[in-house]
């Protein structure tokens, strides 16, 4: 088997345009990301792991990779809230370790990469969204030292601008996809809360803010959520805690079974 160290690196240019001809519709972003760091570690020399790390309004994460070390390392700089990768995301500079049994900058991190065999790294800025505060780095990990020269961090940086329209496009989605799910449950909690006051209003005779003003008080009284109280009276036909008087539309506390007219409950 070849020394990983022995390996020929495939050049830059034809790597790139292998990136150039990739489809936007046949790849998701996830797959884009993968495709960008493994074809990272490809055009430099030796055993190299790469990582692709996102950086949304000051929470990290690692989107892509191409092997358990990159991640370990990337997640070690994530628990202490520094390192290489977080640097280049933060101030959008090529941040390279050239040896790390001697680089001093991260000294909660450095010592970690060196016991681990990625004895210099390189971590190219990804510019996504400033005004969305979201950032990351491109990072590559190689298990000797010295392994960036000026060629290999030029080819490295080459790939940045792939990498961040990936990212860019996966945070989009992202976004998009939470801003649905948000309205999706919104539009569901307000149906079942409109569906409990109906329930209420037939019931009670009353407006729909009396209703709602019993759903708030029996939220309050069993410490629940209002929309929990809502389903609840919705499937069970049972409002907790809080019946309405039935004279004037005031409301007084009563028993579970939400039953007009009966008594509350003494305590002695």
């Amino acid at each position: 088997m070849a020394d990983p160290q022995d390996r020929r690196p495939a050049g830059a240019a034809e790597v790139l345009e292998r990136l150039g001809r990739l489809s936007l519709r046949e790849l998701s972003m996830e797959s884009l990301l993968q495709t960008v760091a493994d074809l990272a570690t490809t055009v430099l020399p030796g055993d190299l792991e790469a990582s692709v790390s996102l950086l949304v309004r000051g929470s990290p994460t690692t989107v892509a990779s191409t092997g358990q070390l990159a991640v370990d390392l990337d997640e070690r700089q994530y628990e202490r809230g520094h390192g290489p990768c977080l640097h280049a995301a933060r101030t959008g500079e090529l941040t390279m370790i050239a040896d790390a049994r001697t680089d001093d900058r991260w000294p909660d991190y450095t010592p970690r990469a060196a016991e681990r065999g990625a004895l210099s790294s390189l971590s190219v800025p990804l510019d996504i969204d400033v005004d969305e505060q979201v950032s990351g780095a491109l990072n590559i990990y190689a298990r000797r030292a010295d392994a960036f020269d000026e060629d290999a961090r030029a080819a490295a940086t080459r790939f940045g601008p792939y990498a961040a329209v990936a990212a860019g496009n996966l945070h989009a989605y992202r976004s998009a996809r939470d801003m649905a799910d948000n309205l999706q449950a919104a539009l569901e909690y307000r149906a079942v809360i409109d569906q409990a006051k109906g329930v209420l209003i037939e019931r009670y005779k009353i407006t729909p803010d009396q209703a709602f003003q019993l759903l708030a008080q029996a939220s309050m009284h069993a410490n629940r959520k209002v929309r929990d109280i809502a389903d609840e009276l919705v499937h069970t036909g049972e409002l907790p805690v809080v019946v309405p008087r039935g004279e004037g539309g005031r409301c007084r506390p009563g028993p579970a079974s939400g039953r007009p007219g009966s008594d509350a409950p003494r305590h002695s």
